[in-house]
């Protein structure tokens, strides 16, 4: 475990990419709580760079939890995580602030990543008193990542690394509630990212209790990250787009879009498949959708309002 003095400096620059395009232009949040303007995220996003990871990050770690986000523009698994980091750190408001570094543009700190034994991206890891932490390795669908944020700080809480939550406060806004202790295991393979074992795990509770909606929604969601993670993000959108007939590259894209947290453009894909095809396409299509709806609690509106425009679809 890195001591709580962790610092960039004295890293080794062990070869990583050089800057392959101008980094991406954003502004960043002042340090000092300064006059600047906010960047997204409502002024909890920061873009990180080799001069600044020091003052932008451990410093600030002393007084807020700092989710470092490693990414790079060539890297599609990047695209899907990025809006959902930087989604969930604007609805945190504060609780904990997201530095993004571009490890093309950052060769110190790309090298430094690669000196913790990380070899791929996206890779997020949490820093808090100084205390650098690996945490999030490769992409997820925004209740998977959600709930491992809610989950860490819980658990930085317990080992008394942060305060506890103040008697009787409300939950966040946005946050899932924690996994009941029968899905211990499940939940620990899941952040493992061993999905044949959480597949099982998942089964077996649904198979001792049909109506466990955490379970279901836990055995959907690794239905779509074993669907996904064959899949090249970009291209499958792209072939979306060129074969608009398709029914499977309609689906295909549906997951994609569903593991980016992109819910109403994955229910929307999948509801103008069912109006523009027929026989098993359309009948694919359909069932694909309900399949997507086990992803979220029954009572989403999102849900709500698809059905009815299935209903209409098919009607």
């Amino acid at each position: 475990m890195p001591s709580r003095d962790f610092s960039l400096h004295g890293a080794i620059d062990l070869g990583a990419r050089q800057a392959a395009r101008k980094q991406q232009e954003r502004r960043t949040a002042p340090a000092n709580g300064g006059d600047s303007a906010a960047p997204a995220g409502g002024g909890y996003v920061v873009d990180v760079t080799d001069q600044t990871f020091n003052t932008e990050v451990v410093e600030r770690s002393q007084t807020v939890p700092v989710l470092v986000d490693f990414w790079a523009e060539w890297c599609g698994p990047c695209k899907q995580l990025g809006p959902i980091l930087e989604k969930l750190a604007g609805e945190a408001a504060g609780r904990w602030v997201l530095a993004k570094v571009d490890i093309d543009a950052n060769p110190q700190l790309g090298a430094y990543m690669q000196q913790m034994g990380v070899r791929g991206i996206p890779f997020v890891a949490v820093v808090v008193g100084g205390q650098l932490l690996p945490f999030l390795n490769g992409a997820a669908p925004e209740a998977q990542v959600r709930q491992a944020i809610d989950q860490l700080f819980e658990a930085l809480r317990q080992e008394g690394i942060l305060p506890d939550a103040p008697e009787g406060a409300a939950p966040e806004d946005g946050a899932q509630p924690a996994a009941p202790p029968v899905h211990a295991a499940a939940e620990a393979a899941l952040q493992r990212g061993d999905l044949t074992a959480a597949r099982a795990e998942f089964q077996r509770i649904l198979d001792q209790d049909p109506r466990d909606e955490h379970a279901r929604q836990g055995l959907a969601l690794v239905g779509l990250s074993l669907r996904v993670q064959a899949l090249d993000a970009a291209r499958v959108i792209q072939d979306a787009a060129d074969k608009p007939g398709d029914v499977q590259a309609q689906i295909d894209a549906s997951d994609v879009e569903m593991m980016g947290g992109r819910v109403d453009e994955a229910f929307a894909r999948l509801l103008g498949a069912v109006r523009a095809s027929a026989g098993d396409d359309r009948d694919a299509a359909r069932r694909h959708l309900l399949s997507l709806f086990e992803l979220l609690p029954a009572d989403d509106p999102r849900i709500t309002k698809a059905r009815r425009a299935l209903q209409s679809a098919l009607f």
